[in-house]
């Protein structure tokens, strides 16, 4: 394995952590955001008010996005493992 397929794995790695992990922080952004601002409007400073929405989204997001995350993170460990097969040749 030379060092342009190492470059190509690692770049591999990153878009799927990115395309797995990244519905989920967006949506846990997106609730963050609309719920500081319903606190800067109503100037309501309670700090429990952020987490239970946020761990209220980040579940649904997961149950909602688990299949898609599944599949993708297989996809990549049957290619994965398929270059590493091609190693011992």
């Amino acid at each position: 394995m030379n060092e342009t397929e190492i470059i190509e794995v690692g770049r591999e790695t990153l878009v799927v952590v990115l395309t797995v992990g990244g519905p989920v922080l967006l949506a846990a952004l997106g609730i963050g955001l609309l719920v500081a601002l319903f606190q800067a409007l109503t100037q309501m400073q309670e700090m429990t008010l952020v987490f239970v929405p946020k761990i209220l989204v980040v579940v649904i997001t997961l149950i909602a996005m688990a299949p898609f995350m599944v599949n993708r993170m297989q996809v990549f460990m049957q290619q994965l493992a398929d270059k590493i097969i091609g190693l011992g040749t």
